[in-house]
């Protein structure tokens, strides 16, 4: 198999190659949204997946995820689209069943890169305890991978983004910075450490975040993705009628980060999530606006943590279990209180 670097393929990588904000809520604003009694969750807060009652021990849960490369091995890129594929599940507190994998691909490529990105799109989903069933290909000038995966769960378990309480703290349970590392891995300048350490967390599946929800007392959960910590912040506070709190200084970020970060190496996306969500936050400093760690809040994640919302009590209970289980940065960030007149303060 000849050695292709897929990250030159493309515009941008992973996530930062999403519609930003801002233009696409312009093309859904005419969409009518579509009730059923047997609909738990929509698309009406902008939550990880749709959620369907079959009856009242099952609840079906559907998602869809794919983008463009962030790594060259075509086998970390199957794994790691896999992965980020598989986290909306866990989000919404189901496990995943069936999967399809979604494929555009160049056909001036070798196919056995692609038997390589479907070989760790496979091994994910195994790892998952899913099945993987078949999908859907198409030619096209940039390669794409992704799934759309089945989940299932009782209707009483059902997690969504708009259940924070007041009160609440929340944990993040990945270090932030991936689209900033992407996009040095893109420009040919990762180091092989900081290389190597995000895509160990990018493949990391969120499942293992997810398993101790059984035993605790969680009130709202979301996966940080392309809309950035703040981005889905303000999605949480909005849907939940609540203002976040985040203590900047406990933000976890993944090595490497604030050094590509100060050279410029910071994809467009967190420029178009700075500008549509900035409005939603109170900064108690202002020269907190210009700073590096700033921009890291806006940064586009690729397969990135869960944001849990939790009691006191059962944060610090959750927090202990993440810290035995497994070696990833997470941290508890930031606590929720009632809603004033924008939905984040960043202290």
């Amino acid at each position: 198999m000849k050695s292709v670097k897929l990250t030159q393929l493309t515009k941008s990588a992973g996530w930062a190659a999403k519609i930003g904000p801002k233009d696409l809520a312009k093309a859904l604003e005419k969409i009518p949204q579509k009730y059923h009694e047997n609909l738990i969750v929509g698309y009406e807060h902008s939550d990880d997946a749709a959620v369907y009652k079959i009856d009242n021990d099952k609840a079906l849960i559907q998602t869809l995820d794919f983008f463009t490369p962030v790594v060259d091995d075509p086998y970390l890129f199957g794994s790691i689209a896999a992965a980020n594929s598989l986290s909306d599940i866990y989000a919404m507190g189901g496990k995943p069943i069936l999967a399809m994998n979604i494929v555009c691909f160049p056909s001036c490529l070798d196919m056995e890169i692609l038997g390589e990105i479907l070989r760790g799109g496979y091994e994910k989903v195994a790892e998952s305890g899913a099945i993987l069933v078949g999908g859907h290909s198409v030619e096209d000038d940039e390669p794409k991978y992704g799934l759309s995966v089945t989940g299932m769960t009782n209707p009483k378990n059902v997690l969504t983004n708009a259940g924070a309480k007041e009160g609440d703290l929340l944990v993040l349970t990945k270090p932030l910075g991936s689209g900033i590392l992407n996009t040095a891995i893109k420009g040919d300048i990762i180091e092989k450490s900081h290389y190597e350490e995000v895509v160990k967390i990018m493949s990391h599946l969120n499942m293992y975040a997810a398993i101790p929800f059984e035993k605790l007392k969680v009130h709202a959960v979301t996966d940080i993705t392309g809309f950035g910590l703040i981005g889905h912040i303000v999605e949480m506070a909005k849907g939940s009628n609540t203002t976040i709190v985040i203590e900047t200084k406990t933000i976890p970020v993944i090595d490497g980060a604030f050094d590509y970060a100060k050279m410029g190496i910071i994809p467009a996306g967190m420029y178009n999530n700075r500008e549509y969500f900035e409005h939603e936050v109170i900064y108690q400093n202002d020269k907190f606006k210009s700073s590096i760690l700033c921009d890291i809040l806006y940064d586009p994640q690729t397969s990135g943590g869960l944001l849990v919302s939790l009691p006191e009590s059962e944060a610090i209970e959750y927090m202990k279990i993440l810290n035995s289980t497994q070696a990833i940065k997470c941290e508890i960030i930031g606590r929720v209180t009632s809603k004033k007149d924008k939905y984040i303060v960043l202290e």
